[in-house]
Formats: C-alpha cells, sequence, structure tokens
C-alpha cells in the first residue's frame, strides 16, 4: 500500500507571554493512501488548518513527524518545504488568495513560473476553460465574483499536476448554489488527475464525499471513520 502522506506523534505547541504553553494539537497519527480523499473536521479552535498546514509543510510540528511523497517534511529548511510543496502539492483556500494585480490567466500560471517553466499559457487558458472561465481569462480577482475566484483557484491549484491537493473550507465565502458547484468541479477534476484530497471542511455532507472522515476535539484525533458511498 502505497502512502502520500503520513503523520505521526505530530504535537503542535506555542510558547504564551506568560512562559505557559499552549497546546493546538496532541500526538495525531494517521496515514493517507495515494489518490484517495479525506476530510478533517471538528469544533472551531480543534486545530484543523493548523494541521492542515503541518502536513503541507506551512510550518513544523513541535513534535513528531510528518512525511510527504517520502519526504520527512520536519528534517527541511524553509526554502526545501517551499521547494515541496511547488513540486507535489497544490492548495485551495477558503478566501480564494489569488494575487490582485494579477489576471485570472497570470494568476493560474504563478505555480509554473515559480519552477521555470516555459510555454505555460497554453495549459493555462485550457484549466480556466475546464472551470468555466474561458471567456475570463483577463480579468482580474476584484472583477470575479467569489465562485469566479474560487475557479480561479482550483485551475491554479491543478496546473502543477499536484500529487496531493489540501483545500482549507473550499466552499467557506460561498453561498449554497455556488458552493455546490464548485464541490462538483473540484471532486471531478481530482478524480480525473488522481490527485489525492486533503479537506478541512465544517460541511459534514462534504466531508462525507471524500469517503473518510478525520474528527478533531480539542487537539485530539478522536475518530477515524471511512464512509461507505
Amino acid at each position: 500500500m502505497e502512502y502520500i502522506l503520513e503523520v505521526e506523534n505530530v504535537t503542535k505547541s506555542f510558547k504564551l507571554g506568560d512562559g505557559n504553553e499552549l497546546t493546538i494539537l496532541n500526538d495525531i497519527n494517521f496515514k493517507v493512501q495515494s489518490g484517495s480523499g479525506i476530510s478533517i473536521i471538528g469544533p472551531s479552535g480543534s486545530g484543523k488548518t493548523t494541521l492542515l498546514g503541518l502536513c503541507a509543510g506551512l510550518d513544523q510540528p513541535t513534535g513528531g513527524s510528518i512525511t510527504l511523497n517520502d519526504i520527512q517534511l520536519n528534517r527541511l529548511s524553509e526554502d526545501d518545504r517551499a521547494y515541496v510543496r511547488n513540486q507535489y502539492v497544490g492548495f485551495v483556500f477558503q478566501n480564494f488568495q489569488l494575487l490582485p494585480t494579477l489576471s485570472a490567466l497570470e494568476n493560474v500560471m504563478v505555480p509554473l513560473e515559480l519552477r521555470g517553466e516555459k510555454n505555460i499559457e497554453n495549459r493555462a487558458k485550457e484549466l480556466l476553460s475546464r472551470v468555466g472561465l474561458g471567456e475570463r481569462t483577463k480579468h482580474f480577482p476584484a472583477q470575479l465574483s467569489g465562485g469566479e475566484q474560487q475557479r480561479v483557484a482550483i485551475a491554479r491549484a491543478f496546473i502543477g499536476n499536484p500529487k496531493i491537493l489540501f483545500a482549507d473550507e473550499p466552499t467557506g465565502n460561498l453561498d449554497e448554489e455556488t458552493a455546490e458547484g464548485i464541490t462538483h468541479l473540484l471532486f471531478e477534476i481530482n478524480r480525473e488527475m488522481s490527485t489525492t484530497l486533503v479537506m478541512v471542511t465544517h460541511n459534514s455532507e462534504l466531508a462525507e464525499q471524500t469517503g473518510r472522515i478525520l474528527k478533531l476535539h480539542g487537539g485530539k484525533l478522536i475518530e477515524d471513520t471511512f464512509v461507505e458511498r
């Protein structure tokens, strides 16, 4: 069995001003098979987004280890972790995180430009068409609706053919109808590309669509459930 992500005994704590420590995550363990999907759920403050950031190499755990695509992230420098993210990881965030001074097309091209790849415009245009924005390539984020901005973000996330996609509340800022369309698109492209999906969501119906649900409470993993679909 091939695992794309292995989280072992992971703890994350922060030093407080009074000298005490605040533990956000405590002894978290799980593995994710390549090409599968999982959702991370739990109440606000349970450590969901912190865990997602650690798994993606955006931050370092205080204790334990995280292995992504056979690379142990906690042994790497910040620059090396950034390289791993650029090569293997895609992101979709709740607040889209598009660059406001770049057009939709330019935003989608950014990950491949960071890799130094050439002749990427056609690939970006194809993906924008795939997400239904073939006519909006020159529009800037401020000229797009929330749903359209998230479509741009999905195209950007997939342009580098990532091995794993991290999605943090991808429909959190969208109305119900728009969210449904975005969810359908995200899962559809994810299947087409055989990408592993790790998603933080408060939506239980959305969580069930990934087929596996990790439930956090008080910084601990209290349930790991496989869902019949």
